[in-house]
């Protein structure tokens, strides 16, 4: 075998040479993938570290903020009271004397939310207990006028005014008229079934659950009953009615007799001098009536004096309007403000001044004070700022209460009041030009 040229030998060493440099190559370029990825790592890692950090110290501001608000919360916890009016009623003792009972309802809850609080919330120191109970103002009036509990319906509103000066935390708040006006504001604490639900929901969080008291008025429903057990249950026995107002047994007979005559009870009969003698004449007889013995008086002062004539006393009339709506003659711009006022803190009987009897065996209104003329005038004034049910289509002509607001002006269907006004709105803006009479 002869040996390899030089070119040959020349060959073999370029080529070794060319694999060289190629393995050096491919090592520079391995060497920078390696550099490359390992400053990704390195600046992952040093966004990681910072983002760690980060977190780290927003989470401290919290735990820090968490600290500060819960030693907040436990220097001024917090405690509601929501109670819907239509199951918790309060006792008649208090409904009867208007605004003096209401605030001393007012006092006596909230002392007994405060001994329930420190007995049974051990670890709530000096809570601060804002109670919110809702009622439809004029339907419970109503209620208590014909339960016999009162025989003025604005004897409740007295009770509220009452009760809402006494507290700033305890508030009776008028839901006004609608089934379900409570159910929007509040939930779970009525006998109603709409709150059944709200009840059992919360019983899926045991910790919360345990946070919540049932105060029981009237018998709580059956399908609340079965709840009792899960929560703690409480009765303000000396506060709240345990049974619903039943109607008045007077008032009842009352309504099978003449459904209208308790209904929109009846303004002043009229009213004449004890100095002097009434007679009631017809055509064809003359007949003097019999008045009751004559005391020493003012001859300014006045009483019902009933006849005793067995002449037929001519038909009651309702003067109307060309609409037909009611119009009583009584003009509110004439009667002085401070005298309204200064009436109603006399507590009158409606009934005894103005219809000469009172229907109330227990009665705890004022029947002794002899009115004048234009004392009468002021409290059938009064009497008429409350709305009779029938409004603008009553036709008893005793009806006592007001037919139209005595706010609001003919043609203008607004008033001092606005939207809460007692009056609807068919009761404003009347036209008080009479046209004709209707004869009852």
């Amino acid at each position: 075998m002869s040996a390899p040229t030089y070119y040959e030998r020349y060959h073999q060493l370029t080529t070794l040479d060319q694999q060289k440099n190629a393995l050096i190559e491919d090592l520079l370029e391995r060497v920078t993938e390696l550099e490359n990825a390992y400053q990704r790592e390195k600046l992952d890692h040093e966004r990681e570290t910072r983002f760690n950090r980060d977190i780290q110290l927003h989470e401290i501001e919290l735990m820090g903020q968490i600290s500060r608000i819960k030693a907040i919360m436990d220097r001024e916890p917090y405690i509601a009271v929501l109670l819907d009016g239509g199951g918790i009623i309060f006792k008649d003792e208090f409904l009867q004397h208007g605004e003096h009972g209401g605030h001393t309802a007012a006092v006596r809850l909230h002392a007994a939310l405060q001994e329930y609080v420190a007995g049974n919330c051990p670890g709530v120191n000096g809570p601060k207990i804002v109670t919110k109970m809702y009622v439809n103002v004029k339907e419970l009036s109503e209620i208590c006028v014909r339960g016999g509990i009162t025989t003025e319906p604005s004897l409740i509103e007295d009770f509220v005014r009452g009760f809402n000066g006494s507290f700033p935390q305890l508030d009776l708040i008028d839901i006004g008229a609608g089934k379900d006006s409570a159910h929007d504001k509040i939930g779970g604490c009525s006998q109603d079934k709409a709150y059944t639900q709200i009840l059992q929901d919360t019983l899926a969080d045991g910790e919360f659950a345990g946070r919540v008291s049932l105060i029981e008025g009237l018998p709580l429903r059956q399908d609340l009953e079965s709840l009792k057990a899960s929560y703690r249950v409480t009765q303000f026995s000396e506060l709240f009615r345990d049974s619903k107002i039943a109607m008045w047994a007077p008032w009842k007979a009352a309504v099978a007799s003449k459904p209208r005559s308790l209904l929109t009870p009846s303004p002043s009969p009229r009213a004449i001098p004890l100095s002097r003698t009434s007679t009631n004449t017809s055509a064809s007889n003359s007949v003097p009536a019999v008045a009751e013995p004559p005391r020493t008086v003012s001859s300014d002062e006045f009483q019902v004096v009933r006849s005793k004539s067995s002449v037929p006393a001519p038909p009651k009339i309702v003067e109307r309007n060309r609409y037909g709506q009611r119009v009583d003659r009584l003009d509110f711009k004439t009667i002085p403000r401070e005298e309204i006022g200064r009436l109603k803190k006399l507590k009158l009987c409606n009934f005894y001044y103005l219809q000469g009897e009172c229907p109330n065996d227990v009665c705890h209104h004022d029947h002794a004070r002899k009115l004048t003329k234009a004392e009468l005038l002021v409290l059938t004034a009064i009497a008429r700022m409350a709305p009779c049910r029938h409004g603008l289509e009553c036709d008893d002509p005793e009806c006592m209460y007001g037919h139209r607001c005595p706010q609001s002006e003919p043609g203008k269907k607004d008033c001092y009041w606005g939207s809460s006004c007692r009056f609807d709105d068919a009761s404003h803006g009347i036209d008080t030009n009479i046209v004709k009479v209707t004869k009852v």
